[in-house]
């Protein structure tokens, strides 16, 4: 099953989820498997993500637009990636 997970920084109508959604659609996920936030990518607490990460189960494939969106950096990436139990794709 595919689980995912959008995000905006800006809410002042500059950036809208649209294009990554219809990422998601394309890319198999059902609407309601869809976590998103409304957040810089420097807030740790986002509570769409959260919410993202505790409802993989395993066997589930995470599913993002641009690695940019799960984490601020490549130290911030590995740090939100590490919180879950995950695997590579084979």
């Amino acid at each position: 099953m595919f689980v995912g997970y959008v995000r905006v920084s800006k809410n002042d109508g500059t950036q809208t989820l649209s294009p990554q959604i219809d990422a998601m659609w394309d890319a198999g996920v059902e609407s309601n498997r869809i976590y998103e936030d409304l957040a810089s990518g420097r807030k740790d607490d986002r509570p769409g993500l959260n919410a993202c990460l505790k409802a993989l189960q395993p066997g589930n494939t995470l599913v993002v637009w641009k690695l940019d969106r799960l984490g601020r950096d490549l130290k911030h990436l590995v740090k939100t990636l590490g919180s879950v139990d995950v695997s590579p794709i084979r």
